[in-house]
Protein backbone atom coordinates (compact mmCIF):
# COMPACT_ATOMS: atom_id res chain seq x y z
CA UNK A 1 0.00 0.00 0.00
CA UNK A 2 1.02 3.23 -0.80
CA UNK A 3 -0.03 6.51 0.05
CA UNK A 4 -0.36 7.72 -3.05
CA UNK A 5 -1.30 6.37 -6.96
CA UNK A 6 -4.70 7.46 -7.66
CA UNK A 7 -3.74 9.00 -10.71
CA UNK A 8 -1.18 6.53 -12.02
CA UNK A 9 -2.28 3.23 -14.24
CA UNK A 10 0.88 1.84 -13.99
CA UNK A 11 2.50 0.11 -10.88
CA UNK A 12 6.03 1.80 -10.04
CA UNK A 13 9.10 0.24 -11.93
CA UNK A 14 10.28 -2.11 -8.39
CA UNK A 15 14.01 -0.59 -9.33
CA UNK A 16 12.39 3.06 -8.75
CA UNK A 17 10.52 1.74 -5.96
CA UNK A 18 14.43 0.48 -3.90
CA UNK A 19 15.25 3.91 -5.32
CA UNK A 20 12.71 5.88 -3.92
CA UNK A 21 12.62 4.47 -0.69
CA UNK A 22 14.06 6.05 2.30
CA UNK A 23 12.86 3.89 5.00
CA UNK A 24 16.59 2.62 5.27
CA UNK A 25 17.69 5.97 6.86
CA UNK A 26 14.85 7.82 7.94
CA UNK A 27 13.25 5.18 9.64
CA UNK A 28 15.40 6.45 12.85
CA UNK A 29 13.00 9.72 12.75
CA UNK A 30 10.32 7.34 14.26
CA UNK A 31 9.49 8.97 17.11
CA UNK A 32 9.53 12.62 15.79
CA UNK A 33 6.90 11.30 13.10
CA UNK A 34 4.65 9.87 15.46
CA UNK A 35 5.01 12.68 18.45
CA UNK A 36 4.74 15.42 15.21
CA UNK A 37 1.47 13.61 14.33
CA UNK A 38 -0.23 13.35 17.60
CA UNK A 39 0.11 17.02 18.11
CA UNK A 40 -1.27 17.43 14.60
CA UNK A 41 -4.09 15.55 15.66
CA UNK A 42 -4.66 16.70 18.84
CA UNK A 43 -5.20 20.43 16.86
CA UNK A 44 -7.74 18.86 14.00
CA UNK A 45 -9.92 18.17 17.05
CA UNK A 46 -9.21 21.37 18.45
CA UNK A 47 -10.04 22.95 15.28
CA UNK A 48 -13.42 20.63 15.34
CA UNK A 49 -12.23 19.03 12.04
CA UNK A 50 -11.72 15.60 13.91
CA UNK A 51 -14.33 14.35 16.38
CA UNK A 52 -12.86 13.48 20.31
CA UNK A 53 -13.53 9.82 19.76
CA UNK A 54 -11.51 10.01 16.57
CA UNK A 55 -8.58 11.89 18.45
CA UNK A 56 -8.84 9.64 20.55
CA UNK A 57 -8.36 5.99 19.25
CA UNK A 58 -5.67 7.55 16.49
CA UNK A 59 -3.38 9.25 19.22
CA UNK A 60 -3.45 5.65 21.30
CA UNK A 61 -2.94 3.71 18.12
CA UNK A 62 0.30 6.37 17.27
CA UNK A 63 1.31 5.69 21.05
CA UNK A 64 0.67 1.91 20.55
CA UNK A 65 2.99 1.99 17.50
CA UNK A 66 5.65 4.01 19.45
CA UNK A 67 5.33 1.84 22.18
CA UNK A 68 5.98 -1.91 20.31
CA UNK A 69 8.73 -0.22 18.03
CA UNK A 70 10.80 0.91 21.31
CA UNK A 71 9.92 -3.13 23.14
CA UNK A 72 11.29 -4.45 19.89
CA UNK A 73 7.88 -6.23 19.51
CA UNK A 74 7.47 -3.78 15.86
CA UNK A 75 10.69 -3.65 13.14
CA UNK A 76 10.17 -0.90 11.14
CA UNK A 77 10.99 -2.69 7.46
CA UNK A 78 9.30 -3.88 4.57
CA UNK A 79 7.71 -2.74 1.58
CA UNK A 80 7.42 1.19 2.68
CA UNK A 81 8.25 4.05 1.06
CA UNK A 82 9.34 6.53 4.08
CA UNK A 83 8.84 6.26 7.59
CA UNK A 84 5.68 8.50 7.19
CA UNK A 85 4.18 5.91 5.42
CA UNK A 86 5.41 2.96 7.67
CA UNK A 87 3.26 4.65 10.57
CA UNK A 88 0.17 5.94 8.68
CA UNK A 89 -0.14 2.10 6.75
CA UNK A 90 0.73 0.47 10.61
CA UNK A 91 -1.90 2.87 11.98
CA UNK A 92 -4.68 1.31 9.62
CA UNK A 93 -4.58 -1.44 9.75
CA UNK A 94 -4.74 -0.99 14.14
CA UNK A 95 -7.45 0.88 14.19
CA UNK A 96 -9.12 0.64 10.98
CA UNK A 97 -9.81 3.56 8.64
CA UNK A 98 -10.19 6.36 10.99
CA UNK A 99 -6.16 6.25 10.58
CA UNK A 100 -6.52 7.88 7.10
CA UNK A 101 -7.81 10.84 8.02
CA UNK A 102 -4.72 11.39 10.46
CA UNK A 103 -3.25 13.11 7.39
CA UNK A 104 -6.33 15.72 6.88
CA UNK A 105 -4.66 19.02 6.17
CA UNK A 106 -1.31 17.99 6.33
CA UNK A 107 1.56 17.20 3.56
CA UNK A 108 4.03 14.56 3.36
CA UNK A 109 6.51 17.92 2.96
CA UNK A 110 5.40 19.50 6.53
CA UNK A 111 5.49 16.05 7.52
CA UNK A 112 9.47 15.78 7.13
CA UNK A 113 10.52 19.16 7.33
CA UNK A 114 8.87 19.08 11.30
CA UNK A 115 10.34 15.68 11.30
CA UNK A 116 13.68 16.67 10.70
CA UNK A 117 13.67 20.06 12.77
CA UNK A 118 12.35 17.92 15.78
CA UNK A 119 15.53 15.46 15.07
CA UNK A 120 17.96 18.29 14.48
CA UNK A 121 16.82 20.53 17.85
CA UNK A 122 17.19 17.40 20.06
CA UNK A 123 20.60 16.29 18.24
CA UNK A 124 22.33 19.71 18.75
CA UNK A 125 21.59 19.70 22.40
CA UNK A 126 23.10 15.94 22.49
CA UNK A 127 26.60 17.50 21.03
CA UNK A 128 26.19 20.27 23.31
CA UNK A 129 25.51 17.90 26.06
CA UNK A 130 28.95 15.94 24.83
CA UNK A 131 30.80 19.49 24.14
CA UNK A 132 30.51 20.74 28.20
CA UNK A 133 31.47 17.22 29.20
CA UNK A 134 34.69 17.77 27.32
CA UNK A 135 35.19 21.17 28.21
CA UNK A 136 34.90 20.23 32.17
CA UNK A 137 37.48 17.76 31.19
CA UNK A 138 39.75 19.68 29.59
CA UNK A 139 39.66 22.34 32.35
CA UNK A 140 40.52 19.91 35.09
CA UNK A 141 43.01 18.26 33.24
CA UNK A 142 44.88 21.45 32.95
CA UNK A 143 44.02 22.02 36.77
CA UNK A 144 46.12 19.32 38.11
CA UNK A 145 48.91 19.73 35.64
CA UNK A 146 49.46 23.11 35.81
CA UNK A 147 53.78 22.91 34.76
CA UNK A 148 55.49 24.87 32.23
CA UNK A 149 56.24 23.97 29.15
CA UNK A 150 57.41 24.88 25.55
CA UNK A 151 54.52 26.78 23.66
CA UNK A 152 55.23 26.76 20.11
CA UNK A 153 55.28 28.78 16.62
CA UNK A 154 55.80 27.24 13.03
CA UNK A 155 56.43 24.04 15.25
CA UNK A 156 59.22 25.59 17.19
CA UNK A 157 59.98 26.10 20.96
CA UNK A 158 58.98 30.08 21.05
CA UNK A 159 57.97 31.17 24.44
CA UNK A 160 57.21 29.22 28.02
CA UNK A 161 53.40 28.61 28.83
CA UNK A 162 52.33 26.14 31.16
CA UNK A 163 50.33 23.32 30.13
CA UNK A 164 46.94 24.36 32.15
CA UNK A 165 47.52 27.59 29.74
CA UNK A 166 47.78 25.39 26.46
CA UNK A 167 45.07 23.03 27.23
CA UNK A 168 42.37 26.29 28.15
CA UNK A 169 43.00 27.74 24.72
CA UNK A 170 40.85 24.15 23.42
CA UNK A 171 38.68 25.26 26.17
CA UNK A 172 37.80 28.72 23.90
CA UNK A 173 37.64 26.78 21.06
CA UNK A 174 35.05 24.77 22.13
CA UNK A 175 33.69 27.63 23.88
CA UNK A 176 32.98 29.46 20.77
CA UNK A 177 31.23 26.21 19.15
CA UNK A 178 29.32 26.23 22.21
CA UNK A 179 27.67 29.63 21.06
CA UNK A 180 27.69 28.56 17.71
CA UNK A 181 25.05 25.61 18.58
CA UNK A 182 23.14 27.76 20.81
CA UNK A 183 23.07 30.23 18.16
CA UNK A 184 21.97 27.62 15.34
CA UNK A 185 19.31 26.61 17.92
CA UNK A 186 17.54 29.76 18.37
CA UNK A 187 17.63 30.69 14.37
CA UNK A 188 15.72 27.28 13.82
CA UNK A 189 13.48 27.29 16.58
CA UNK A 190 10.34 27.43 14.25
CA UNK A 191 7.49 24.94 13.15
CA UNK A 192 7.52 24.36 9.88
CA UNK A 193 3.82 22.02 10.30
CA UNK A 194 0.89 23.31 8.92
CA UNK A 195 2.94 25.00 5.64
CA UNK A 196 1.45 21.81 3.96
CA UNK A 197 2.87 21.29 0.27
CA UNK A 198 3.92 24.46 -0.32
CA UNK A 199 0.87 26.57 0.50
CA UNK A 200 -0.82 25.87 3.25
CA UNK A 201 -4.29 24.31 3.70
CA UNK A 202 -7.64 25.50 3.05
CA UNK A 203 -8.59 24.17 6.81
CA UNK A 204 -8.96 26.49 9.42
CA UNK A 205 -6.05 25.20 11.53
CA UNK A 206 -3.96 26.11 14.16
CA UNK A 207 -0.44 26.45 13.66
CA UNK A 208 0.46 28.21 16.89
CA UNK A 209 -0.90 25.53 18.71
CA UNK A 210 1.08 22.39 17.14
CA UNK A 211 4.29 24.84 17.24
CA UNK A 212 3.57 25.09 21.05
CA UNK A 213 2.70 21.14 21.39
CA UNK A 214 5.81 20.25 19.91
CA UNK A 215 8.27 22.58 21.75
CA UNK A 216 9.11 25.13 19.07
CA UNK A 217 8.88 28.76 19.86
CA UNK A 218 6.79 30.19 16.88
CA UNK A 219 5.73 28.66 13.90
CA UNK A 220 8.00 29.87 10.38
CA UNK A 221 6.45 32.79 8.58
CA UNK A 222 6.53 32.10 5.32
CA UNK A 223 5.15 28.18 3.46
CA UNK A 224 7.40 27.99 1.05
CA UNK A 225 10.09 28.50 2.11
CA UNK A 226 9.13 26.09 5.64
CA UNK A 227 8.81 23.45 3.56
CA UNK A 228 12.14 24.02 1.49
CA UNK A 229 14.69 25.49 4.25
CA UNK A 230 17.38 23.24 5.04
CA UNK A 231 19.71 25.76 5.98
CA UNK A 232 19.11 24.77 9.71
CA UNK A 233 20.61 21.54 8.67
CA UNK A 234 23.31 23.37 6.71
CA UNK A 235 24.14 25.76 10.12
CA UNK A 236 24.57 22.61 12.44
CA UNK A 237 27.16 20.88 9.88
CA UNK A 238 28.68 23.60 9.84
CA UNK A 239 28.95 24.11 13.52
CA UNK A 240 30.03 20.65 13.54
CA UNK A 241 32.66 21.03 11.02
CA UNK A 242 34.06 23.62 13.37
CA UNK A 243 34.16 21.27 16.35
CA UNK A 244 35.71 18.81 14.41
CA UNK A 245 38.22 20.91 12.87
CA UNK A 246 39.45 22.19 16.92
CA UNK A 247 38.94 18.26 17.84
CA UNK A 248 41.44 17.91 14.71
CA UNK A 249 43.77 20.27 15.87
CA UNK A 250 43.83 19.07 19.58
CA UNK A 251 44.11 15.57 18.07
CA UNK A 252 47.09 16.33 16.43
CA UNK A 253 49.06 17.94 19.61
CA UNK A 254 48.31 14.35 21.12
CA UNK A 255 49.74 12.43 18.78
CA UNK A 256 52.51 14.70 19.16
CA UNK A 257 53.04 14.65 22.53
CA UNK A 258 53.04 11.63 23.40
CA UNK A 259 55.95 10.76 20.20
CA UNK A 260 59.17 9.97 21.58
CA UNK A 261 60.67 12.90 19.83
CA UNK A 262 58.64 15.10 22.21
CA UNK A 263 57.23 12.48 25.03
CA UNK A 264 55.54 15.05 26.93
CA UNK A 265 52.23 12.51 27.40
CA UNK A 266 51.39 9.52 27.65
CA UNK A 267 47.93 8.24 26.65
CA UNK A 268 46.25 5.49 28.71
CA UNK A 269 46.05 1.93 27.71
CA UNK A 270 42.24 2.56 26.94
CA UNK A 271 42.62 4.79 24.43
CA UNK A 272 45.91 3.22 22.61
CA UNK A 273 46.35 0.25 20.06
CA UNK A 274 49.47 -1.79 19.15
CA UNK A 275 51.16 -3.04 16.37
CA UNK A 276 50.62 -6.28 14.87
CA UNK A 277 54.68 -6.66 14.16
CA UNK A 278 56.19 -3.97 16.43
CA UNK A 279 55.98 -5.33 19.76
CA UNK A 280 57.63 -1.83 21.33
CA UNK A 281 54.41 0.13 19.69
CA UNK A 282 52.13 1.97 21.73
CA UNK A 283 49.48 3.86 18.79
CA UNK A 284 47.64 7.02 19.66
CA UNK A 285 44.89 5.68 17.24
CA UNK A 286 42.13 7.09 19.03
CA UNK A 287 43.45 10.89 18.18
CA UNK A 288 44.70 9.81 14.68
CA UNK A 289 40.97 8.01 14.25
CA UNK A 290 39.62 11.82 15.11
CA UNK A 291 41.72 13.84 12.83
CA UNK A 292 40.63 11.50 10.10
CA UNK A 293 37.04 11.50 10.47
CA UNK A 294 37.06 15.35 10.33
CA UNK A 295 37.42 14.91 6.70
CA UNK A 296 34.17 12.72 6.85
CA UNK A 297 31.98 15.48 8.59
CA UNK A 298 33.36 17.96 6.21
CA UNK A 299 32.22 15.73 3.03
CA UNK A 300 28.98 15.69 4.75
CA UNK A 301 28.80 19.58 4.64
CA UNK A 302 29.86 20.03 1.52
CA UNK A 303 27.25 17.23 0.39
CA UNK A 304 24.41 18.96 1.78
CA UNK A 305 25.71 22.59 0.49
CA UNK A 306 25.42 21.12 -3.05
CA UNK A 307 22.43 19.15 -3.18
CA UNK A 308 20.85 22.49 -2.19
CA UNK A 309 22.69 24.92 -4.34
CA UNK A 310 20.44 24.66 -7.49
CA UNK A 311 17.10 23.72 -6.11
CA UNK A 312 14.12 26.00 -7.18
CA UNK A 313 11.09 26.62 -4.47
CA UNK A 314 9.34 25.05 -3.18
CA UNK A 315 10.34 20.92 -2.21
CA UNK A 316 11.96 19.07 -4.52
CA UNK A 317 12.75 15.21 -4.05
CA UNK A 318 16.32 15.94 -3.96
CA UNK A 319 16.18 17.57 -0.03
CA UNK A 320 15.67 13.48 0.90
CA UNK A 321 19.65 13.54 0.35
CA UNK A 322 19.59 15.59 3.59
CA UNK A 323 19.37 13.28 6.24
CA UNK A 324 22.53 10.51 5.74
CA UNK A 325 24.65 13.34 5.63
CA UNK A 326 23.07 14.95 8.52
CA UNK A 327 23.12 11.74 10.64
CA UNK A 328 26.26 10.31 9.81
CA UNK A 329 27.98 14.41 10.44
CA UNK A 330 26.16 14.25 14.30
CA UNK A 331 27.10 10.69 14.82
CA UNK A 332 30.52 11.01 14.11
CA UNK A 333 30.84 14.32 16.46
CA UNK A 334 29.29 12.62 19.28
CA UNK A 335 31.58 9.28 19.04
CA UNK A 336 34.81 11.79 18.19
CA UNK A 337 33.98 14.16 21.39
CA UNK A 338 32.92 11.17 23.73
CA UNK A 339 36.28 9.54 22.65
CA UNK A 340 38.54 12.43 23.24
CA UNK A 341 37.38 12.97 26.41
CA UNK A 342 38.23 9.55 27.43
CA UNK A 343 41.25 9.95 26.13
CA UNK A 344 42.49 13.44 28.11
CA UNK A 345 40.68 11.93 31.27
CA UNK A 346 43.48 9.30 31.25
CA UNK A 347 46.59 11.24 29.77
CA UNK A 348 49.55 11.51 32.11
CA UNK A 349 51.39 14.22 31.62
CA UNK A 350 55.09 14.18 31.74
CA UNK A 351 56.33 17.26 33.79
CA UNK A 352 59.93 16.58 33.90
CA UNK A 353 59.99 16.40 29.91
CA UNK A 354 58.44 19.35 29.47
CA UNK A 355 60.96 21.13 31.58
CA UNK A 356 63.47 20.16 30.13
CA UNK A 357 62.23 21.55 26.21
CA UNK A 358 61.89 24.11 27.65
CA UNK A 359 65.53 24.60 28.49
CA UNK A 360 66.57 23.10 25.80
CA UNK A 361 64.48 26.14 23.60
CA UNK A 362 65.99 28.99 24.60
CA UNK A 363 62.24 30.24 25.56
CA UNK A 364 63.68 32.71 27.70
CA UNK A 365 65.15 34.59 24.46
CA UNK A 366 62.24 37.19 24.38
CA UNK A 367 62.54 38.24 27.69
CA UNK A 368 66.34 38.80 27.71
CA UNK A 369 65.89 41.03 24.72
CA UNK A 370 63.22 43.11 26.96
CA UNK A 371 65.73 43.02 29.43
CA UNK A 372 68.00 45.47 27.20
CA UNK A 373 65.08 47.33 26.00
CA UNK A 374 64.23 47.85 29.53
CA UNK A 375 68.26 49.07 29.95
CA UNK A 376 67.58 51.52 27.02
CA UNK A 377 68.77 49.55 24.35
CA UNK A 378 66.13 49.61 20.87
CA UNK A 379 64.46 46.73 20.30
CA UNK A 380 65.52 46.12 16.85
CA UNK A 381 68.96 46.33 18.55
CA UNK A 382 68.40 43.88 21.43
CA UNK A 383 66.93 41.44 19.33
CA UNK A 384 70.39 41.05 17.30
CA UNK A 385 72.22 41.27 20.38
CA UNK A 386 70.25 38.06 21.73
CA UNK A 387 69.98 36.35 18.46
CA UNK A 388 74.09 36.23 19.23
CA UNK A 389 73.99 34.87 21.71
CA UNK A 390 71.70 31.68 21.13
CA UNK A 391 73.71 31.14 18.25
CA UNK A 392 77.17 31.19 20.93
CA UNK A 393 74.62 28.67 23.28
CA UNK A 394 74.03 26.23 20.37
CA UNK A 395 77.47 25.80 19.31
CA UNK A 396 78.65 25.66 23.50
CA UNK A 397 75.72 23.49 24.35
CA UNK A 398 74.73 25.32 27.09
CA UNK A 399 71.56 27.57 28.10
CA UNK A 400 70.91 31.65 27.87
CA UNK A 401 70.79 31.43 31.99
CA UNK A 402 73.67 29.42 32.07
CA UNK A 403 75.89 31.73 30.71
CA UNK A 404 77.86 33.80 33.69
CA UNK A 405 77.63 37.84 33.36
CA UNK A 406 81.22 38.27 32.31
CA UNK A 407 80.32 35.90 29.16
CA UNK A 408 77.10 38.48 28.44
CA UNK A 409 78.83 41.66 28.57
CA UNK A 410 80.98 39.93 25.49
CA UNK A 411 77.84 40.85 23.89
CA UNK A 412 75.96 43.79 25.40
CA UNK A 413 77.53 45.55 28.48
CA UNK A 414 74.06 46.78 29.54
CA UNK A 415 73.81 42.84 31.13
CA UNK A 416 74.48 42.93 35.06
CA UNK A 417 73.24 40.24 38.06
CA UNK A 418 69.87 41.23 37.26
CA UNK A 419 69.35 38.80 34.28
CA UNK A 420 68.55 35.94 35.70
CA UNK A 421 66.31 37.45 38.01
CA UNK A 422 64.35 38.72 34.75
CA UNK A 423 64.73 35.38 32.60
CA UNK A 424 64.10 32.96 35.15
CA UNK A 425 61.08 30.37 33.36
CA UNK A 426 58.42 31.03 36.24
CA UNK A 427 59.11 34.80 36.38
CA UNK A 428 58.38 35.03 32.98
CA UNK A 429 55.30 33.41 33.37
CA UNK A 430 53.95 35.70 36.01
CA UNK A 431 55.06 38.63 33.63
CA UNK A 432 53.12 37.57 30.68
CA UNK A 433 50.56 34.87 31.09
CA UNK A 434 50.17 33.51 34.70
CA UNK A 435 47.89 36.20 35.25
CA UNK A 436 45.26 35.36 33.07
CA UNK A 437 45.81 31.59 34.26
CA UNK A 438 43.25 31.34 36.70
CA UNK A 439 40.47 32.87 34.61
Amino acid sequence: MKLWGGRFKESENKLMEDFNSSLNFDKRLYKEDINGSIAHVKMLSKCGILKEEEEKLIIDGLNSILQDIEKGELFIEGNYEDIHSFVEINLIKRIGEVGKKLHTGRSRNDQVAVDMRMYAKARAFEVLKELEELMNTIKDVGEKNNVIMPGYTHLQRAQVVTFKYHMMAYYNMFNRDKKRLLSDIEIMDESPLGCGALAGTTYDIDRDFTSKELGFKKPVDNFMDGVSDRDYLIDLMSAFSIIMMHLSRLSEEIILWCSKEFDFIEISDEFSTGSSIMPQKKNPDAAELIRGKTGRVYGDLMGILTTMKGIPLAYNKDMQEDKEGFFDASDTVMKCLKVMNGMLSGIKVKENNMYRAVKEGFLNATEAADYLVNKGMSFRDAHGVIGSIVLYCEENNVAIEELDVETLKKFSKLFDEDIYDFIDYNKTLTRGIKKYINN
